[in-house]
């Protein structure tokens, strides 16, 4: 039989062991977490559009013009004329391919606010939408469906080509 003192050491361990385990620790949120996690409602949202002919019945409209490094814009004019941000709606879809319309493939995704809209940069995931004074709007890239080696939210992504 034990001594009251060991059962007492035993038990308080037990129960150190106990607490440890229910209450975890909880790490602070940092500005450089990855920003993996924060872009699963954007993978839920543009999925489907990775077949290209779902993308016009979802509100986002064909161009046939491809910008070296970033591929063709399918812009959604309902979103862009809301300023606001959301993860989940990207106000552009990136696709890049050939002129048949169907066979390309998507690579990223575009949030844009037009600069009349705000009076500052907005952000998302930590990221500080870039000004484009030509075009009047604020936006920010996420290289989602093809890997950027310059970055995930790195505006040009070399890897993307347009048709010669």
């Amino acid at each position: 039989m034990f001594s009251r003192p060991l059962k007492a050491a035993v038990a308080a361990a037990i129960a150190g062991a106990f607490s440890l385990t229910a209450a975890p620790a909880q790490a602070a949120p940092t500005a450089d977490a990855d920003p993996w996690s924060a872009l699963v409602p954007t993978y839920t949202a543009t999925g489907k559009y990775a077949y290209e002919p779902f993308a016009p019945g979802g509100g986002y409209a064909r161009t046939n013009t491809c910008v070296p490094q970033m591929g063709y814009h399918y812009v959604n004019a309902t979103l862009l004329a809301d300023p606001a941000v959301d993860p989940a709606k990207p106000e552009a879809l990136l696709y890049e391919g050939g002129a048949v319309t169907s066979t390309r493939k998507l690579v990223g995704v575009e949030w844009i606010v037009p600069d009349t809209a705000v009076t500052a940069a907005p952000t998302l995931f930590g990221e500080t939408f870039s000004h484009d004074t030509a075009l009047h709007v604020y936006s920010l890239h996420a290289w989602i469906y093809k890997t950027n080696p310059n970055g995930l939210f790195v505006a040009l992504n070399p890897r993307v080509t347009c048709p010669a």
